[in-house]
């Protein structure tokens, strides 16, 4: 069945966002009394929610009290410290002209997402966005996956799940649907391979020219 529904990752398959998740973790960790964490020191535990984010980056604190203080701090510097990847815009705006439903799924709280999608010019190619605060259980459950399809009522055979880590191949062989990743985020592109996705993409153009969509 051919693809109908295109649903993408956020950080680190559409956006650059980890100056600003950095900055909110280092604003936490300053708190704590921590000295500061570079931008690859922190990205490697982005992608599976605020709580496994700073239960490792910000190793012994009391995880309530660091979740507020990082929300807090975060509207004050995501917007400014977020851009949207190469050729991401290009692909979402030649896909929704070709008629595909587009779904962002993120561990990201969708206020964030949508604020970002928002600002980056990019929230009226969306037909759904998903956050963790909508399912019962985050990525790599396949709750906002199957949220998603029920949000567009499409079938599972007609969704592509794109993203940036192995976390998103889970999700997407949870959920039943076809999955394709890029080497832009978190992991690299040996990481993603030994995943077993349906494609490895060098990028997130390198949609577009692609003929044989099932």
């Amino acid at each position: 069945m051919s693809i109908t529904a295109v649903l993408f990752d956020f950080d680190g398959t559409l956006a650059d966002s980890f100056p600003a998740i950095a900055s909110s973790v280092n604003h936490v960790r300053e708190r704590r009394g921590l000295p500061p964490l570079t931008v690859e020191q922190v990205k490697r535990f982005v992608g599976r929610g605020p709580e496994y984010l700073l239960a490792n980056a910000v190793p012994g604190g009391n995880l309530a009290e660091d979740l507020a203080c990082y929300r807090a701090h975060h509207p004050s510097v995501m917007v400014q410290q977020t851009w949207l990847l190469p050729g991401a815009g290009q692909v979402l705006a030649e896909l929704h002209r070709r008629g595909m439903l587009l779904g962002l799924c993120s561990n990201k709280p969708r206020f964030y997402s949508q604020e970002l999608l928002s600002h980056l010019g990019v929230a009226h190619f969306f037909h759904v966005v998903v956050g963790p605060e909508d399912v019962p259980r985050p990525k790599p459950a396949p709750d906002m996956v199957l949220h998603a399809i029920t949000q567009l009522a499409v079938s599972p055979a007609e969704v592509l799940l794109v993203g940036d880590m192995s976390v998103d191949v889970e999700t997407a062989r949870a959920a039943g649907v076809r999955v394709w990743v890029v080497p832009t985020g978190t992991e690299d592109e040996a990481t993603l391979a030994a995943a077993k996705p349906d494609r490895v993409l060098a990028s997130l153009a390198d949609l577009l020219p692609i003929r044989d969509w099932p």
